[in-house]
C-alpha cells in the first residue's frame, strides 16, 4: 500500500525529492503528483478541440466576442490508484495480487492557473511498470465518517466537488458542481518504476479552457452550469473530458519530455 503525503502548507515545490542516493532497503522509489492547466506550445495544429479558437490555456479565455476570466478553480479527490500492466482489472474481489492502490481522505486541490505544473502530493510507489491513474473526483457528503475532518476544514464544500470563480464579460461569477465520478486515465506512454529509480513526476492536467464551451466552441456564461442550469449537463461532460495523466519529469505541464 502506498504512503500519500498530502502538503499541508499549500502548493510547496518538492525540493527535497533529488535527495535520496537510491531505493535501498526499506526505500521505496517517490513519485509526486502535480496538477497543470496549461498545454504548453498550444498551437492550432495540436488544439483539436475548438478549432478555429485560439483560447489560451490560461485564466483568461476568450472566443472573440465573450471573455471568461478565471480567478480560482477548485476540485476534491478522495482515491487514487495506479494499475500495474499485468493487473487485467482491479474492480474485483478479492482484488487480484499486483493492483497497487491507496486511499486518502478527500483532498482539496487548488489547481494552478499559471505555467508548468505544481506539485500538490508525494507517494512511495514500488517498481513496476504503471498504465493506468484512477481517482475520484469526489462529492463531499454531509454525513459519511471519512468525510468528517474535511467537512469541519471546509463546510462550504459540503454537496459539492468543483468550484470555479471569475467574471464572464466582467461579472462575477461563482461556478459550483456535485459532480461525483471517478476517472480512469491511461498512462502512454506507461509509467516505468525500475528499481534504481529514486524520484519521477506524475502530472494529471486539467484543461480548464474546455470547461465552459458550447460544441461550436463558443464560452458559455458558467453561472448557467449551476445546478439545474442549462448548461449543467455540458459542462459536467467537458470537466469529464479535460483530463489527462502522463509522466512529466521537468513539471512543464507537458507530456513531450525526452526521455532517457
Amino acid at each position: 500500500m502506498f504512503k500519500i503525503k498530502p502538503y499541508a502548507l499549500g502548493l510547496l515545490p518538492l525540493a527535497f525529492l533529488g535527495c535520496s542516493d537510491g531505493t535501498g532497503p526499506g526505500t521505496a522509489p517517490r513519485v509526486s503528483l502535480s496538477f497543470a492547466t496549461r498545454v504548453p506550445s498550444q498551437t492550432a495544429a495540436s488544439a483539436p478541440a475548438y478549432e478555429g479558437f485560439s483560447s489560451p490555456a490560461s485564466d483568461t479565455i476568450s472566443d472573440g466576442a465573450n471573455t471568461l476570466i478565471i480567478t480560482r478553480a477548485q476540485l476534491v479527490l478522495r482515491e487514487i490508484e495506479l494499475e500495474r500492466q499485468e493487473v487485467a482489472d482491479c474492480d474485483v474481489e478479492p482484488e487480484p495480487a499486483g493492483c497497487e492502490d491507496f486511499e486518502t481522505g478527500p483532498v482539496l486541490i487548488d489547481l494552478p492557473l499559471g505555467p508548468g505544473a505544481v506539485p500538490q502530493v508525494e507517494v512511495d510507489v514500488p517498481p513496476g511498470v504503471y498504465v493506468e491513474v484512477e481517482f475520484d473526483i469526489h462529492k463531499v457528503s454531509n454525513d459519511d465518517p471519512e468525510d468528517a475532518a474535511f467537512r469541519q476544514a471546509h463546510p462550504d464544500f459540503i454537496g459539492k466537488s468543483i468550484r470555479v470563480q471569475g467574471t464572464f464579460n466582467g461579472t462575477a461569477f461563482t461556478y459550483e458542481t456535485d459532480l461525483n465520478v471517478e476517472q480512469e486515465l491511461d498512462l502512454v506512454p506507461p509509467l516505468v518504476i525500475a528499481d534504481t529509480t529514486t524520484t519521477t513526476n506524475l502530472t494529471i492536467r486539467v484543461d480548464l479552457r474546455q470547461w465552459f464551451r458550447a460544441p461550436d466552441g463558443t464560452l458559455v456564461n458558467p453561472a448557467t452550469a449551476n445546478k439545474g442550469g442549462p448548461n449543467e449537463n455540458l459542462v459536467k461532460e467537458n470537466i469529464k473530458r479535460s483530463i489527462k495523466a502522463f509522466e512529466d519529469r521537468d513539471k512543464d505541464g507537458d507530456e513531450g519530455d525526452e526521455r532517457d
